[in-house]
C-alpha cells in the first residue's frame, strides 16, 4: 500500500520538523519567543482539527505548567508572561486564550508554520 507508506513516512518526516523547532526553541529562542511559538503552533494545529472558535482555543495550562513545559522557574514564566501580554499579541484568561494580533505574535516567536506541513496534497 504505497499511500499508506507515504502517509507514515510523511508523519516522522512532521514529528522530525517539530522536534527540531523544539530544539530551536530550547536553545536559540528567547523565553517569550518560546512561548509566543508554543501558542501560534498550538493554535495552528488546532485550526486544522477545528478546534478554535474565530482566534480563541482552549489553553488549559497554569502558569507552572507552562514554566515546565517550556523550562523555566514560574517567577520568570510570569515577567514573561507579563512582558507578552503588554506587548497585545494575545489574552489569557483562565483557561481560554485569544489571539488578539496574530502577526505580531508570529514576530515575536520568528514563527513560520510551513514546519508543520498542513497542506493538502493529492493522492
Amino acid at each position: 500500500m504505497p499511500h499508506l507508506t507515504r502517509l507514515l513516512w510523511l508523519n516522522t518526516i512532521v514529528d522530525a520538523a517539530i522536534n527540531r523547532e523544539w530544539i530551536a526553541s530550547m536553545g536559540r529562542r528567547s523565553k517569550q519567543a518560546h512561548i509566543a511559538h508554543l501558542i501560534c503552533e498550538l493554535y495552528v494545529r488546532l485550526r486544522t482539527v477545528d478546534r478554535i472558535d474565530a482566534w480563541s482555543f482552549q489553553f488549559p495550562l497554569t502558569q507552572a505548567e507552562l514554566a515546565d513545559v517550556v523550562s523555566i522557574s514560574l517567577v520568570h514564566a510570569n515577567k514573561t508572561l507579563q512582558a507578552l501580554k503588554r506587548q497585545d499579541a494575545f489574552v489569557w484568561d483562565g483557561r481560554t486564550l485569544s489571539i488578539t494580533d496574530w502577526p505580531r505574535l508570529c514576530e515575536i516567536a520568528g514563527f513560520d508554520q510551513s514546519y508543520l506541513n498542513m497542506r493538502m496534497e493529492p493522492r
